[in-house]
């Protein structure tokens, strides 16, 4: 496997959408390795009140996620982007061990290595109880659901 992914920074607008895009599928595919190939060895994060580095600790962390987050599935937007940064809003939706359906909002900065690979992401989210009716979100959005027009529903 290389250890580049393109578009490189610095980014315009099609670049930054592209990697969002290609942030959200990855993500949906709740594999833990393959999402894990997308961040620099030592990847600085902080998702919520956890910091980690490095791409053993993504993984770890990414594998107790999704032991936790029962069918999860995620919509990303993009909010904005800079030279080698770039702003994401995003929600998901998942459901515990016990059925109770949550909706995760959250911001994401990101920031990238030359080869563009992410070498830092912070997150903040917030859990929202919601019914299963209520759903938005089922799985991997389709092709027809991509893109700037197809942005997320702030409620």
């Amino acid at each position: 496997m290389t250890d580049a992914r393109p578009p490189f920074p610095p980014f315009d607008l099609d670049d930054a959408l592209a990697k969002v895009q290609a942030a959200e599928d990855a993500w949906n595919t709740r594999d833990p390795h393959r999402v894990a190939l997308a961040y620099t060895e030592d990847s600085a994060w902080r998702n919520r009140d956890v910091f980690l580095t490095g791409r053993r600790e993504i993984v770890r962390f990414l594998t107790a996620k999704w032991e936790r987050e029962l069918d999860y599935a995620l919509r990303k937007s993009l909010w904005g982007f800079r030279e080698n940064r770039i702003a994401v809003r995003f929600q998901y939706e998942w459901h515990d061990a016990a059925g109770q359906w949550f909706r995760s909002y959250g911001n994401e900065l990101w920031e990238f290595a030359g080869n563009g690979l992410m070498r830092r992401r912070e997150a903040s989210i917030n859990d929202v109880r919601i019914e299963e009716a209520d759903r938005r979100c089922f799985g991997p959005r389709s092709p027809g659901e991509r893109g700037p027009d197809h942005d997320i529903p702030l409620a």
